[in-house]
């Protein structure tokens, strides 16, 4: 099953304006903001070179959960995580190997406290804030306090002037796109059911961003 951006985009009215690339002052205000809000914050220039930046990042021995991202799999940290040339416990491979639906829903709510929970987000305030939404909460739900570590990889596309227009990226971007990939991929509509701004990390290295100088993502 395809999650690639691209087998939407061309079926999907979106915003373009707020999925484009920021000029580097841009991006670098948003890198001091986000440090400014207690983010730890890493820049790279291809989806390679952040792969190998969690690789890096994530000690032996970890516990490493992900919340559904596209942008996780069009850097290659999906398939990586399940392929199992690591030394972390892949919590996504355990649950989803669980057949009794009440035992795998009971994990899926016990990875949310993972030492490490990998994700993306829908914007990026220049201001220095992350906004996310989900249908469920699943792939939210560790950021604000559950999981030991956080972290957020996104496109510099994803970056806008203000946390109103991070609002809106999420209604006029990341929604329709989402809609169209949950239809395929599930056959039910999408809903942003479940919003989270997080304007600051209070406790010191939990959260790291990293940006991608790439258009990836919803």
């Amino acid at each position: 099953m395809s999650q690639q951006k691209s087998d939407y985009a061309d079926e999907t009215d979106i915003d373009e304006t707020l999925d484009d690339h920021p000029d580097e002052a841009a991006i670098e205000a948003t890198v001091e903001n986000l440090e400014a809000n207690g983010f730890e914050v890493v820049v790279v220039d291809s989806a390679a070179a952040a792969l190998e930046t969690l690789q890096s990042h994530i000690p032996a021995g970890a516990s490493v959960m992900n919340g559904h991202s596209t942008t996780l799999e069009e850097i290659g940290f999906t398939e990586y995580l399940s392929a199992g040339e690591h030394d972390w416990e892949s919590l996504p491979d355990e649950i989803w190997s669980t057949e009794d639906d009440e035992e795998r829903q009971a994990a899926r709510r016990e990875s949310q406290t993972a030492e490490y929970f990998l994700g993306g987000v829908n914007a990026i305030a220049q201001s220095g804030e992350l906004v996310a939404a989900d249908r469920s909460g699943s792939r939210i739900g560790a950021y604000p306090f559950a999981a030991g570590n956080v972290v957020i990889v996104s496109g510099t596309n994803k970056i806008v002037p203000t946390l109103s227009d991070a609002l809106d990226r999420l209604e006029s971007v990341a929604y329709p796109l989402e809609n169209e990939r949950a239809q395929e991929a599930y056959g039910v509509e999408s809903a942003i059911a479940k919003q989270l701004i997080f304007r600051q990390e209070l406790d010191e290295g939990r959260t790291t961003v990293v940006l991608v100088r790439e258009r990836l993502g919803y």
